[in-house]
This record gives C-alpha cells, structure tokens and sequence, in this order.
C-alpha cells in the first residue's frame, strides 16, 4: 500500500465541501521503500536486517547496525574512534559540514573499525556507512582503512571490510586520491604476511574505493542487486550517449562478469563469513590427515604406502573405454567433491572478464582439513551440459583456476584437481581471449606451487585442456577414465584425414588408464569393479578418500624445495 492511501480520510469542511485529511504521522514511525514504494514501519524494517518486508528491498544498514548483525554479542572493540579532519583545500563550508553530519549521525567518520570474533573467531571489521557523505573516502577514512590492515597484520587477524562509497571524497582533491593507493600498499602487506582479507560490497560501491581496496579481496563477497562499478552509470551514460542495459553494474552483472565470488544474502552472511573464517583459520596442513586406506600396506622403510597392483576389472577394448569415459551416467566432478569434501564453498570468477562454468573450484574441508578443489564439469542432462560447454574450458575457466591456485599457495593449502574434459573450448571468442597463454600460466604456475598437488582422471583427459590441471606431485586415474593428446576422432582425422576412424585411432593411442601405467605416465589407476555412475560410486570414492588421505600424508611433511624437485623430477623424466 502506499502512504498516502493507508492514513487516507475524507472529512466535511466549514462549507460542507469533501477534502481529503492525511493525519500526521510521528516522525521514524513509517518511511516508503524506494523499490516497491509501500509504506513500512520503521521498527519492522531494523528487526528485518533493514529489508523491505513486502519486496525484499536492501535498504542502506547504520554501521553500528551491521556490526550488531555479524560480530558476537559483546566482542566488538573500536579502534581509532576520534580522529582530527583535515581540509586540505581549505575548502569553504567543508569543516561545518562534517561537524553538521557528525551530530546528525552519531559518527565521527564515514567508517568504523575495530576487532571482534565472529562464531568465536577473532577478526578486524570495518562498516562503511553512507549516511557520512555517501561514505566517500577522504583522508580520515583512508587513514582509519590503512590503520585496519596495518594493525591486523601485527595481531595476525584476518579482516572483513563491508564497503559502500561514491568514491572519492571531492572537496579532499587530490589527497583524497591517494588514499587509494595508501590503502592498497597497507593492504599488499597485510596479504604478503598469508592473511586473510574478504570486502563484501555493498549499495552502492563506486569511484576510488572499486578501484583499490574493495576489489583486492582473496574473497570478494557482495549483496544483491548492489551497484559496483568504477564510474557512476549516469556518468556513463553521459560519456557515450546511450542507455544502459537493465542490470548492469549490478552484483549480479559482475558475478557473471568474473569479478565478485559470490552473492550472499543478507540473512546469511554472518553464517557464510563464519565458514571462510573457519576454512581459513588453520592455515598449515597436519601431516597427521588420517587413517591409512585398510585396503593399503605401509612400507615401513619409508613411510609411503604402497597401492595393491592393478588388476582390470573385465576384457575392455580401448574404444569401449572411451564410451565409458563419455557416459552420460559416470559422476562428474561436482558429484565427487559432494562424496569426498566437507562444508565446500565454491568461489567464482576470473576478476577479468567472465565466470567459465566448465570449471568449478573453492575451498573445502578433507578430514577437517582446508584444501582447494578444482574440478572441470561437464554437468548433468542436456541444459547443463550447454551451460557448461560440456567441460570444454574456455580461457575464463583456466583463470579462474589459476587464482585460486595462487590462492592455495598463500593459505598453504594442497589442491585436488578432477580432470573431466574432450579438451580445451576451440572458438573465436577462446582465441581473441588468450586461449594457450591462459593454459601455459596454468602449466607454470602449477610447476611452482610449493604446496601438495593431486590430479585425477575421473573421464576424458583431453590434450592440454586436460594438462592444465594435471601438473602435479602424482596423477590418477579411474580405470575407464582416458588421458590423451587428443581425442580419437581428432587423432583419426589429422592423422589419417577421416575422423570416422575413431575407434582405430584408439586402439593406438595408449589412452587407457592401464597403459598409462605401465608406461609410468601416471601413479595409480583407481579400479571399477563395475563402470562407475552415480548410483554406484561410493565404493570408488571410499578408495579416492583413502587414497587422497594417504597422499596428503605423504607429501604434506616435505619442504618446499623437496616438493619442487619431485615434480620436476616427475615430468623431467618423461
């Protein structure tokens, strides 16, 4: 309903004339959503997290109000409560201005900062709140930023930043610009010491603050429908004299657009950022992971486990393995990471120019241990196999993985890649993108990782679509999974110009699992008693589990300079 309709009351005058009578309403009794235009009480709207009851509108949250929504009853400290304002430019009216809305909002900033735990986890917070000048950052608010990251740093605490601003603080000039990069320096060291930073943008994130510190998070958190852009779209739209389309530089337009990790509603942040937290809490790997797999014998002499030999579970033709490999009933790699991996988030985005669905990667717990899991997907049923280009990764997907790979080596993490893929995406759009820099980065920074790094063939290893996630300490592979430098129809038709040829190219590839082995390509070859699907594979995830868990504990005790020169010793030799 609307305001003026819901206190609507038509009453008689002096001259017996009808005439409508709004009574007043008290002041911060009722205000009118600025989406659905409904009136809302006040009241119900702070007990709702600030959210419009009648269309899920997110109004703008008081920053002492969201602090109360995601620390712990009692444990929020301030830092840097009063600090002296400067007016750099002398600029005339700015000094009563900030003194206007300082009475007006009870802050003495546009940011408050301080440490609190958050489900027990102690952490540096900062709230922006755009009631002070639409939050712009002026030196103040530069200062108390920098001071965050620089105090976290000394305590070791990870830091959380909610963030809304109109960017930079104009009547501040060019102090006001280098606050960007003030902040970005103190937030470089605060990340060189391994520490944990996640800004969650809020409505509306814009100007200089976009470009620094609300996009250098190692997880970039937003809200719903909040504006993130570096330029104001009214700007943009003056600049190149067209309208905008619906949605852009909205959360939802970045998260497709590769640059934010996930949109997380309101309701739920306390308990998402709770879970980062926790993932990222214990940053070193226990070499003690868990039990060894009853179906492995220890090698006393050096601590490794030695894996039983290989024996087919039946009379398959190469070819046939293929068939296998491609099943549409064989479990993809999402299936997995359900099977062998706790509490997995899934984070999202190349922060370059798109979200490659055909890879799906995030942080998870493995016998409450943080790893990285990266998976190439293929997806289930037609719809999703399109949606995610049947595991065809386009440059975006290789990207992304990369940044979480680099991430992985900062929080000390191993990484658990599942290959699934005919190959790398071949297309226009993959080419103009950098398609083989974007697998080469992949190769080398896997080379370089100084952590753990396990590779499983669940299906199809497809050339160096496949490669790009199998540069690692030890590779797998299912017994029906296949790894080759092509597929065979592409073997056939460069070879013998006629792809029909398939199943005679794969009688000569040496693609299956078995030969893979013998020839010392790969590490182990995980039996199918029967072709895996997803009705039956708890007993080959029960041996992945094992298996991982054995692996962990194999590698995660060595130096870094030892784990180096074992995988180049690996791939060195062949």
């Amino acid at each position: 309903m609307r305001i003026k309709h819901m206190f609507k009351k038509t009453v008689m005058d002096i001259r017996g004339e009808e005439r409508e009578n709004t009574p007043e309403v008290p002041d911060n009794l009722m205000r009118k959503c600025n989406a659905c235009k409904a009136a809302v009480f006040v009241d119900e709207v702070k007990q709702n997290h600030y959210i419009c009851p009648h269309c899920g509108n997110y109004f703008h949250m008081p920053a002492y109000r969201r602090i109360k929504m995601i620390a712990d009853r009692k444990s929020f400290v301030e830092w840097d409560a009063e600090m002296e304002e400067q007016n750099p430019l002398q600029y005339r009216g700015y000094e009563e201005k900030l003194r206007a809305l300082q009475e007006k909002t009870g802050l003495n900033e546009a940011v408050v900062t301080g440490k609190c735990t958050i489900k027990g986890i102690s952490v540096a917070l900062g709230v922006c709140d755009c009631r002070f000048m639409m939050s712009s950052m002026g030196e103040v608010v530069g200062e108390k930023i920098t001071r965050v990251f620089e105090r976290a740093t000394e305590e070791k605490l990870p830091v959380i930043l909610y963030i809304c601003s109109g960017g930079a603080r104009m009547q501040e000039g060019l102090v006001s610009l280098m606050q960007m990069a003030k902040t970005s320096m103190a937030l470089r060291k605060h990340s060189d010491a391994g520490l944990l930073y996640v800004p969650v943008l809020t409505d509306p994130t814009t100007g200089g603050v976009t470009a620094s510190f609300a996009m250098l998070g190692d997880i970039i958190l937003a809200e719903p429908k909040a504006l993130i852009g570096f330029a104001g779209p009214r700007v943009i739209e003056q600049t190149i004299g067209q309208k905008l389309p619906k949605g852009f530089q909205k959360a939802e337009f970045l998260l497709e657009h590769g640059f934010i990790d996930k949109i997380v509603e309101r309701d739920d942040q306390r308990i998402v950022l709770a879970d980062i937290l926790k993932l990222h809490e214990n940053k070193g790997q226990n070499s003690s992971t868990s039990k060894v797999a009853e179906s492995h014998i220890s090698d006393k002499s050096n601590g490794n486990t030695v894996w039983p030999k290989f024996i087919p579970s039946g009379s398959f033709t190469p070819w046939e393995h293929v068939q296998l490999a491609r099943a549409k009933t064989r479990p993809t790699g999402k299936d997995y990471i359900e099977a062998l991996f706790d509490d997995f988030i899934e984070f999202h985005g190349d922060r370059h120019c798109g979200d490659d669905a055909a890879v799906i990667g995030g942080v998870a717990f493995f016998h409450g241990h943080p790893v990285t899991v990266l998976a190439q997907e293929k997806g289930e049923g037609t719809k999703e196999n399109i949606a995610r280009n049947f595991g065809m990764v386009s440059p975006e997907g290789y990207w992304k993985s990369l940044r979480l790979m680099q991430q992985a080596e900062k929080f000390h993490r191993p990484v658990i890649c599942l290959v699934d893929t005919p190959g790398a995406f071949c297309g226009l759009e993959a080419e103009e993108r950098g398609q083989g820099e974007a697998i080469a980065k992949n190769l080398y920074t896997l080379a370089g990782l100084t952590v753990p790094v396990l590779s499983i063939v669940i299906g199809e290893g497809g050339s160096g679509g496949a490669l790009a996630f199998a540069v690692s300490d030890e590779v797998w592979m299912l017994e029906h999974s296949v790894y080759s430098i092509l597929s065979p129809e592409g073997f056939a038709s460069i070879l013998w110009k006629d792809s029909k040829k398939a199943k005679e190219a794969a009688e000569v590839m040496k693609l299956t699992a078995a030969d893979l082995c013998e020839m010392g390509m790969i590490e182990h070859v995980i039996p199918e008693t029967e072709p895996v699907s997803r009705e039956n594979m708890e007993d080959v995830a029960g041996c992945l589990e094992n298996g991982i868990a054995d692996f962990l504990e194999k590698y995660s005790g060595k130096e870094p300079e030892e784990l180096l020169e074992h995988r180049y010793q690996r791939f060195r030799k062949m």
